[in-house]
């Protein structure tokens, strides 16, 4: 383990700016009534609760894919990967998490490779449980070239209640496999594109966690 892995705070840095916000208004409002206060009180932790970046211990090789998100396994499938990456249109092995508001939503990478593309695209807040939000919701999407030269896609989708998908790496950034590379703000879902010839290692139900789960094996 690194040394900045060992100085990370359990806690997201993107989490505190909201607690701060919930916690001030819960003092405020002391006076006012304790009752909403108290509400307000709850809510910070659960905030910073929502906001937990917990270690993971990640298996490091190259031909697993591993889970980009905590959560539980609603689809898996062949799909084209979203229209605006810069890839040929062709079909892909899709496995697709989907997150509730309890899971972390700190993503990491299935792989180790090199950050190729990273696409915003603005759309709508459909519940991410649902197969067409992969088509109509707000998404961002990551191209990962592994040092093989094979393509991994994955696509952070918004949900119902997520208003906002944070990218913490650029393009041509080097990602590890496990690396934390994005996050999600409360409820939402992933999809991570393969070749289709990745043998599935888990099924539609399994709970999976980020950076440890394993989602499929490529055959390389």
């Amino acid at each position: 383990m690194n040394q900045t892995e060992k100085r990370r705070s359990y806690i997201h840095p993107e989490g505190f700016k909201f607690a701060a916000i919930s916690l001030s208004l819960s003092i405020i409002l002391i006076a006012a009534s304790q009752i909403v206060s108290a509400v307000g009180f709850v809510l910070t932790f659960f905030i910073l609760w929502f906001f937990r970046d917990p270690k993971r211990n990640t298996p490091q090789d190259s031909n697993l894919i591993i889970s980009s998100a905590d959560g539980k396994v609603c689809l898996i499938d062949e799909a084209y990967p979203p229209q605006e990456i810069p890839l040929r249109e062709e079909k892909m092995k899709r496995i697709c998490v989907f997150m509730n508001v309890f899971n972390v939503h700190v993503n990491r990478s299935p792989v180790q490779g090199e950050a190729e593309h990273i696409i915003y695209k603005e759309g709508q807040f459909l519940n991410a449980s649902l197969d067409k939000a992969s088509d109509k919701n707000e998404r961002s999407s990551l191209v990962i070239k592994t040092e093989n030269g094979t393509q991994i896609v994955v696509v952070q989708i918004a949900g119902l209640i997520a208003r906002r998908i944070l990218s913490f790496i650029s393009p041509s950034n080097k990602l590890s496999q496990g690396e934390r590379f994005g996050l999600i703000r409360f409820g939402s879902r992933v999809d991570i594109y393969m070749p289709l010839d990745a043998i599935e290692k888990c099924k539609v139900g399994d709970k999976v966690v980020a950076g440890e789960s394993i989602l499929a094996e490529l055959q390389l």
